[in-house]
């Protein structure tokens, strides 16, 4: 089989600035490149979005990674998942504090365990003895976010209502991938360091089968963004994937996920679909969206807006 790669990746989902577009669409375009250059030279699909995904990883722009949001007590725990559509193979990490990309953490799972899936510091001890450096918490910090988590927290403490999850103004900048190779195979990748101030030990959808990601050579490939408890409590990726399984184009089933999401559970955020012929879909309900695609004929790279 010789199939016309595609690279579908989106860098969050949320009521963007104005100030913060370019950066995020610089960083789209160059997870895009990174992950597609690997498909043009024959590369697996999952190797594409694990690619993509940990550019993204390394941009402070996004919330995965360096840069990402910090838990209430002030540091980064990570979450991430990638899947295997070819088998289904999967693996996912979460609320891991010492790994710098915790999407490469998660092929590890996927190639070397039996098992799906590691947290906390069995996921750091695994990711170790598969070759990965730990480094200290302090490495994924950066200042932004320590000065956005104690104007959270000031503002708590003055009595100002907790709006994180009520609204399309929260900030819900998770990254993820999904990729169509040569030989006809998908596979999807979901990056996150989660939501501002969370509880430590939380886990959203991002790294949760189904939830946030979701891949199946028989149907397609799925990545999500936005409010991850209301996703969670849908399985909106395998809502998705199953809709296209059933004759709906990915195009529409995009469309319905995020409808659904919404009239459902009251839920805010942003999907992008890819099937097995190359179709894809994406949609949201944030005011914004940054997103990118690159095909053989054509590369497009945005932040879309809800009006």
């Amino acid at each position: 089989m010789n199939n016309s790669p595609t690279l579908l990746i989106h860098g969050g989902a949320w009521a963007m600035p104005d100030d913060a577009i370019e950066a995020h669409e610089a960083g789209i375009a160059k997870a895009v490149e990174a992950g597609y250059a690997l498909l043009e030279r024959g590369a697996s699909a999952v190797d594409a979005v694990e690619a993509a995904v940990a550019v993204m990883e390394d941009d402070e722009t996004f919330d995965a990674g360096r840069g990402s949001f910090l838990t209430q007590d002030g540091r980064v725990q990570l979450d991430a998942l990638l899947m295997n559509g070819e088998n289904l193979r999967t693996g996912g990490v979460a609320c891991v504090e010492r790994l710098k990309n915790p999407i490469h953490a998660a092929r590890l799972v996927l190639d070397h365990s039996p098992h799906v899936y590691f947290v906390g510091t069995g996921a750091e001890r695994f990711a170790m003895q598969h070759g990965m450096r730990l480094i200290d918490n302090t490495e994924l910090i950066v200042p932004r976010e320590r000065e956005r988590l104690m104007a959270f927290q000031k503002a708590e403490l003055e009595g100002a209502t907790d709006t994180t999850f009520s609204g399309p103004l929260g900030s819900h900048d998770t990254v993820g991938a999904v990729a169509l190779d040569c030989n006809g195979h998908i596979a999807a990748a979901t990056s996150t360091g989660g939501t501002l101030s969370k509880a430590p030990g939380r886990v959203g959808d991002s790294s949760l089968i189904g939830c946030g990601c979701y891949a199946d050579d028989a149907s397609a490939a799925v990545s999500l963004t936005g409010w991850g408890e209301p996703i969670m409590k849908l399985v909106l990726g395998k809502w998705a994937v199953d809709r296209v399984a059933a004759g709906v184009s990915p195009e529409e089933a995009a469309e319905s996920a995020i409808r659904y999401l919404y009239h459902r559970l009251g839920g805010y955020g942003g999907i992008i679909l890819l099937d097995r012929h190359g179709r894809f879909g994406l949609a949201h309900n944030t005011p914004r969206m940054a997103w990118g695609l690159k095909t053989a004929d054509a590369m497009q790279v945005g932040v879309t807006r809800n009006v």
